[in-house]
């Protein structure tokens, strides 16, 4: 009888929490209504000013290597070697704490942390080494 009654309770609980939890979502939310004037005529101008510059820098790779792909292809190239510094670096950093701090204590971190310092380090390389190596294919390449 008593682990009936035990259970009973143990049920009656769990299902008191659930509606306490229910009613609590159900009163806490707030309604958000959205104004159709987010952006102001300032920042809508910067946006399209940064458009139109990113549209002229395509046009002028564009140009430069004499093919819409190939200025394309340019383009990205030199939008991933400027990021892939500071998201290397970033993750160098991650590797280091890794094998410095955290594999003091755990051998298998301290290997996972030398793999991630490894591998960033070939990513920064071969991404900094991939446009001019485009460069060098497509001037010289193509005669």
């Amino acid at each position: 009888m008593k682990q009936g009654k035990g259970l009973n309770m143990k049920k009656t609980l769990v299902a008191l929490i659930i509606i306490v939890t229910i009613l609590a979502i159900a009163l806490c939310t707030t309604k958000v209504f959205a104004e159709n004037n987010l952006i102001d005529k300032k920042t809508e101008s910067r946006i399209i000013e940064l458009k139109e510059n990113q549209a002229k820098s395509i046009e002028d790779y564009q140009i430069k290597y004499g093919s819409e792909s190939y200025g394309t292809v340019a383009y990205i190239l030199n939008i991933v070697r400027v990021w892939s510094i500071p998201l290397c670096f970033l993750g160098i950093a991650i590797g280091a704490i890794h094998r410095s701090i955290i594999g003091i204590r755990k051998l298998d971190t301290l290997e996972k942390g030398r793999g991630l310092i490894v591998t960033f380090v070939t990513i920064l390389i071969i991404c900094q080494i991939l446009p001019l190596a485009f460069t060098i294919v497509v001037k010289f390449g193509r005669g």
